[in-house]
């Protein structure tokens, strides 16, 4: 029957969109992925169904691959059921990976340089977003013409250990201040960050869209400092920076190979319908009540943050570098620390995501084991 309706879905495809090559290819693509090729009850099984996923703050944009994959039912497709835990700020879903509450974790990838050096073997085995999205801004009145005024403030991060605050630490060690130069209040990225520097109760705020648009609209707020554009990302740390990754500790990872592909295939999915998908459509997909109120600081939000979203799913060897460089500036548990970054990234799920998706038409792949062969000391983003 699923041949049948694919057979049909081509002729009708080819009718309709033969002048639109890539509109075709990305549409039969999508359909065999979620109906055809690697169905779990024809194809390898799964060590589990069931898997605890913790987030944090998964309203933001940071996390959209996260909602899109939910929503559009991309975990069903490949038989998987994923319970969510969302948490203030990475740093505890990163502890909550720590201590086993959930099975992997959508977070910074910072957290897996922070755990290697602490002595856990935790792994990337995908990246959501090539740039951290995270933006500071100070008060709109406040004076502010370099990061050394940073220097006194209070300012409002997710938590404590998260990506914002990671960010601020950065720019704060990049103008010679140390990381108690500043007080830090977690705030979360809701209602309580956005009424907290209204209120005047932090004199900056380092957080995510949409909140960041909020505050921008509503005139609250000054940026001077964001990381959701290419440029600035190059310019403040001299190239891509991996943001969002999925990650879970090696021996899980090794224990459940079936299981985290058939995650990866999930989120690689997701980001490829992200990439081609229109603004409406993904709008479409996330629930209202992500929207602070109006749709309309949404939509300017979703444009703003665009770019952000892998189009590999692939953490570059450049990228890794630079977040540990990073967070060496600020973190004395990494300042010297000697960590073989190609630990900490198992890129063998997306290289086999990859084709899978290039080539669903190929009968054979079921059983298939090939990966591209990417050299990531010169592979780009």
């Amino acid at each position: 029957m699923i041949q049948v309706e694919a057979v049909q879905f081509s002729g009708r495809a080819m009718a309709e969109m033969q002048c639109n090559r890539r509109i075709f290819t990305a549409a039969m693509a999508s359909l065999l992925l979620g109906t055809g090729f690697l169905n779990p009850a024809r194809g390898q099984q799964l060590e589990r169904s069931s898997l605890k996923l913790g987030v944090a703050n998964k309203a933001h944009l940071y996390y959209l691959p996260v909602t899109i994959a939910e929503r559009r039912g991309h975990f069903r497709d490949y038989g998987l059921a994923i319970a969510m835990s969302d948490f203030e700020g990475g740093g505890e879903s990163f502890d909550a990976l720590l201590n086993s509450s959930v099975d992997i974790a959508a977070g910074a990838y910072e957290h897996i340089l922070r755990a290697k050096a602490m002595g856990h073997d935790i792994r990337a085995v995908i990246e959501l977003g090539r740039f951290p999205g995270v933006v500071l801004a100070v008060g709109k009145n406040r004076p502010f013409k370099s990061y050394a005024d940073l220097k006194g403030l209070k300012i409002g991060v997710t938590a404590p250990n998260s990506s914002s605050h990671f960010f601020v630490l950065y720019l704060m060690a990049r103008a010679g201040l140390a990381p108690t130069d500043a007080s830090f209040v977690g705030v979360g990225g809701g209602e309580r960050a956005l009424n907290a520097m209204a209120a005047g109760e932090i004199d900056a705020i380092s957080n995510l869209d949409p909140l960041i648009t909020r505050l921008q609209q509503d005139g609250t707020v000054r940026v001077v400092a964001d990381t959701r554009f290419p440029r600035v990302n190059y310019e403040i740390f001299g190239g891509t920076n991996p943001a969002a990754v999925l990650y879970a500790k090696q021996d899980f990872i090794a224990a459940n190979p079936a299981t985290i592909q058939a995650l990866i295939n999930a989120f690689y999915k997701t980001l490829r319908w992200i990439a081609t998908a229109t603004t409406d459509e993904i709008i479409n997909s996330v629930p209202p009540d992500y929207f602070f109120g109006d749709r309309a600081i949404y939509v300017k939000a979703l444009k703003a943050n665009l770019l952000v979203y892998s189009r590999t799913g692939i953490i570059t060897l450049q990228g890794m570098d630079s977040a540990l460089k990073m967070m060496a500036t600020f973190d004395p548990d990494l300042k010297d620390k000697k960590i073989d970054l190609q630990t900490t990234f198992d890129d063998r799920f997306i290289k086999r995501a990859t084709v899978l998706f290039d080539d669903p038409t190929n009968s054979d792949l079921e059983t298939d084991d090939r990966r591209p062969e990417i050299d990531l000391n010169r592979f780009q983003d």
